[in-house]
């Protein structure tokens, strides 16, 4: 839903800033700092929206728990000693508040040492909520009842770091394919 889609247009353009950081400082091609300012902007106010569509999440979910709040119950706090995912959510909601927070109020925002850290870390506390935080509770309980605690294989694991390689891989043949039109078009 919408809450998806904000985290997104945050975790999305973290992810530009740092590739776009990535090519500043490593290519002849250089980014002007105000496509920085304006990704800083389209970041936080995305987050922003993301925190609050969060917390009124939490709010709607345990305001007045029904038997559909099961798996928000076990995410945030477990349920009969069943506590894998807890320490995973807190921090997601921790690091992504604390980055929020740094990219909209300090007063170094745009300093690239404040910047692209704090990006970092809001694309990792968003990939941690999605990646463990949405699809995981989902299933549980089962449909039977049963509280069963999820960790991922070492399968899983190997797959879903080949994901991420291959799609680092292709990145970055299209960034420097586009910088060599790019840095051709300019001369």
């Amino acid at each position: 839903g919408p809450r998806f889609l904000a985290s997104a247009f945050a975790a999305g353009p973290a992810l530009i800033t740092l590739i776009l950081a990535i090519i500043h400082s490593t290519t002849s091609y250089k980014i002007d700092p105000k496509v920085f300012n304006k990704l800083r902007m389209i970041i936080v106010i995305s987050a922003i929206i993301n925190l609050l569509m969060l917390f009124s999440e939490i709010f709607k979910e345990f305001y007045f728990p029904t038997h559909h709040s099961i798996s928000a119950i076990y995410l945030f706090f477990g349920i009969d000693g069943h506590t894998s995912l807890v320490p995973w959510i807190w921090t997601s909601v921790s690091v992504n508040l604390a980055a929020t927070l740094v990219l909209a109020f300090n007063p170094g925002k745009n300093n690239p040492k404040v910047l692209l850290p704090a990006c970092a870390f809001l694309f990792v506390a968003v990939w941690m909520e999605k990646g463990i935080g949405l699809i995981v509770p989902g299933l549980i309980p089962s449909p039977l009842g049963e509280i069963v605690d999820y960790l991922p294989t070492w399968v899983e694991l190997g797959v879903t770091l080949g994901i991420l390689c291959l799609g680092i891989t292709v990145v970055t043949w299209l960034v420097r394919t586009a910088l060599i039109i790019e840095q051709r078009y300019e001369d």
